[in-house]
């Protein structure tokens, strides 16, 4: 029975997420269930193509990727996969008509992490933004939408921003690996050997455009999806208060994070505020 494999396919998915980020998880949950099968089947697939290109050193990095990425759009066509984190992404983006441009977009950016040596320019790191965070916002929003387009068209531009945000905050999250341990340095024009407080704070202040940007949108969602998006973006605006606070020095030497409890908390008002209707 397709069913029963379908179904397996879809909890490996949920599992993929919840072992690999325990605040994606935790937005998840507070979305209707209905969303709940399609959500963790873009994040199983956005975290495995990630994987490739991050982790698996001892192995043909490019191959691997090039296999990923066939096996992708012949599951798409198919609707059938035996590589269940595919048959479950292939599942959401059959069901919720997601665009295929998306898919190669996402995977051209994947694609550039094989660059060894990754510094990029201003339309490359554009491009990266566009590929890595933004388009993975609007699979997620043509779930929220439910197929209707007007409303697609009208929050996309918000979805971008907010994808935009939660991707320049993982790289000054990220920043000491990316630089050190995997030779990428992902902001254009700026010298990570260089890097400083005045630096650091002209990215902050980007990064908060586009943070007041997505947050417009979020209060237009539909009501199926607002609290799963706002836990996401409380989570990550208080990550990136906390960056702020830290010295460009600091961040440098040491990952930045939110700990459980305090993502707990955060869970916690997030959760009143929006029952209490002050979102």
């Amino acid at each position: 029975m397709k069913s029963l494999f379908d179904n397996l396919s879809h909890e490996i998915s949920r599992l993929t997420t919840r072992r690999y980020s325990t605040s994606f998880s935790l937005g998840i949950h507070f979305l209707n269930k209905s969303h709940h099968k399609a959500i963790y089947g873009i994040y199983g697939f956005v975290r495995f193509a990630d994987e490739i290109v991050d982790s698996f050193h001892d192995f043909d990095k490019k191959k691997l990727f090039d296999d990923f990425s066939a096996d992708t759009f012949h599951a798409i066509a198919n609707k059938i996969s035996l590589n269940p984190i595919l048959n479950s992404f292939q599942w959401a983006v059959n069901k919720y008509n997601i665009p295929h441009e998306l898919i190669h977009s996402f995977l051209n950016s994947m694609e550039m992490d094989l660059n060894e040596d990754a510094h990029y320019d201003e339309d490359k790191f554009k491009e990266y933004i566009l590929g890595s965070a933004e388009v993975v916002g609007l699979m997620c929003l043509k779930v929220f939408v439910e197929g209707n387009e007007e409303n697609y068209k009208k929050l996309k531009p918000n979805a971008m921003s907010l994808g935009s945000a939660f991707q320049k905050i993982n790289f000054l999250r990220d920043l000491k690996n990316d630089f050190h341990s995997l030779g990428r340095s992902y902001f254009p024009d700026v010298d990570l050997n260089q890097f400083d407080d005045q630096i650091k704070k002209e990215l902050e202040i980007d990064i908060l455009k586009d943070f007041e940007h997505g947050y417009e949108g979020i209060l237009k969602l539909p009501k199926k999806s607002k609290m799963g998006v706002y836990i996401a973006y409380i989570y990550y605006f208080n990550l990136f208060k906390k960056i702020k606070k830290t010295s460009a020095k600091e961040i440098m030497h040491k990952r930045i994070r939110i700990s459980n409890k305090r993502k707990t908390t955060l869970l916690f008002v997030s959760y009143l505020k929006l029952k209490l209707k002050s979102i």
